[in-house]
């Protein structure tokens, strides 16, 4: 179970880290002050639940076969879809040469402002409860309260930007917030 678990972690960044930067158009550069920030979370992350996972989580052979384990997999694998899903929407808002911002649309932009944003959240809500250490579940907090922040100032500046944009779309929630 710890090799699934970590194995599940490392995906997650593998991608992130590797086929997300080859797959994104040219944007906004991100301030230097963000990225440190960024990088010393996930190093300070990265290192909890790996060392979680290989030295301190300690669970019975049949663990996968758990209630916990399958429904926080399959959170897990939902959330990343739909985190690798509505950053595809995001990345061909524009065609090649196109200028100026669009509404999101399709997947789950359907019913909020911050689909890629909730994926992310699902994802680790549902690593937290696959693993059911205390570290997974600090993770998905942060992961929680620092995306649902970032979501709710799109939100705001999508209703500020746009005059159609959808007034039943939550934030980052679907039908909650």
């Amino acid at each position: 179970p710890n090799r699934v678990l970590l194995g599940c972690f490392l995906l997650h960044y593998a991608h992130r880290a590797l086929i997300f930067p080859l797959l994104i158009r040219e944007g906004k550069p991100t301030p230097f002050f963000t990225f440190v920030l960024a990088l010393l979370f996930c190093v300070f992350n990265g290192y909890l639940q790996g060392r979680s996972l290989s030295n301190y989580a300690i669970y019975s052979p049949d663990w996968l076969e758990g209630l916990c384990f399958i429904t926080g997999f399959i959170g897990w694998l939902i959330g990343m879809a739909i985190n690798i899903h509505s950053d595809h929407i995001l990345r061909n808002l524009r065609k090649p040469g196109e200028t100026g911002y669009k509404i999101p649309r399709g997947g789950m932009f359907e019913y909020v402002s911050g689909a890629n944003f909730f994926g992310e959240i699902l994802e680790w809500f549902g690593f937290a409860l696959a693993c059911c250490t205390l570290e997974s579940l600090a993770f998905a907090l942060c992961t929680l309260f620092i995306l649902s922040s970032r979501a709710k100032q799109h939100h705001q500046w999508y209703l500020e930007k746009f005059e159609d944009y959808p007034k039943d779309r939550k934030i980052v929630i679907p039908f909650l917030y």
